[in-house]
């Protein structure tokens, strides 16, 4: 009878998947720890407005992938990505919802709403319940109902009392969600994906920055720091989602859920305390509400996978 290879006390097996789970940890930490601090990194270039900063991201970004698919030798998946109109017309929706995300995250950073980003990041994973019930046609469970029901009385709190964020919130937390649905439905690796929506996105890119040059309006060459600063949009966008997808493919899906909050937390405690952005009382609520939602939402995810 065959026995498993060992390392010592411990079979080969065993000791290939803890390392696998503990490289995946330190990914979706890098990737969600990356997205938290963004804001930080958006404040050092204040006198560049939101448009200007989201086509650097876009331009740079192709450039940037460009080396990556040709260091993981993806080029030819990248090309027959392109010649294929189902998926192209696909990933082209992604992109312009990502884009969208983009801009109005850079938006509320630059006015001094970093507070109302972190609320749509934190409702996106109940948006994606709700995503998956219509579009999916998944069926919730008893908990989910009633999670979904109390980060509904946040939303309804944050309207009555911040009517002026709530937009950014919604926007963001619908936008990502269905930009994830769009890239879940896409059968296409992480690099390629974004290789082809980065491209995608570059002529109005371009097209913008063309705009800005021709009414003197460009930043970028302006100040060498902040130009480096722009041309390092392009690393700052695509690592964290390279660093997500190496995580995605070695984490369960419970693990990745539990550390997506990492990214929201750090940019409530980067509004609040760094940055000094007030907590009115109906956002506090708001905010209050909806950690409840996630904390009854987590505990029935953690509830199903221990029955599975």
């Amino acid at each position: 009878m065959n026995q498993p290879v060992s390392l010592g006390s411990v079979p080969l097996e065993d000791a290939k998947a803890r390392a696998a789970h503990r490289t995946g940890l330190i990914y979706g930490v890098g990737a969600y720890g990356a997205w938290g601090l963004l804001p930080l990194y958006f404040k050092l270039f204040p006198g560049v407005g939101p448009v200007e900063v989201v086509a650097h991201r876009i331009i740079w970004s192709v450039l940037f992938m460009a080396i990556v698919l040709l260091a993981v030798r993806q080029f030819p998946a990248f090309t027959a990505a392109l010649r294929q109109p189902r998926i192209l017309g696909a990933l082209t929706i992604s992109a312009v919802l990502i884009a969208v995300n983009w801009l109005v995250y850079i938006w509320a950073i630059n006015n001094e709403h970093v507070l109302a980003g972190s609320l749509g990041y934190f409702l996106n994973p109940l948006v994606n319940v709700l995503i998956g019930v219509v579009f999916l046609k998944e069926r919730l469970r008893r908990l989910q109902i009633v999670a979904v029901a109390i980060a509904g009385v946040g939303v309804a709190l944050l309207a009555a009392g911040e009517l002026q964020t709530l937009w950014i919130s919604i926007t963001l937390a619908v936008s990502f969600a269905l930009y994830g649905l769009v890239r879940k439905l896409t059968p296409v690796q992480a690099p390629v994906g974004l290789a082809v929506e980065t491209l995608v996105l570059a002529p109005p890119a371009l097209a913008s920055l063309f705009w800005f040059a021709t009414h003197g309006e460009l930043a970028f060459g302006r100040h060498g720091v902040e130009t480096a600063l722009l041309i390092g949009t392009g690393a700052i966008t695509s690592v964290p989602l390279l660093l997500f997808a190496g995580a995605a493919r070695r984490l369960p899906l419970i693990t990745l859920g539990l550390i997506q909050y990492i990214a929201p937390s750090l940019q409530f405690l980067t509004g609040y305390f760094l940055l000094g952005e007030p907590l009115s009382a109906a956002r506090l609520m708001s905010f209050a509400f909806i950690w409840l939602a996630l904390a009854l939402f987590v505990g029935d995810s953690l509830r199903s996978l221990r029955r599975t």
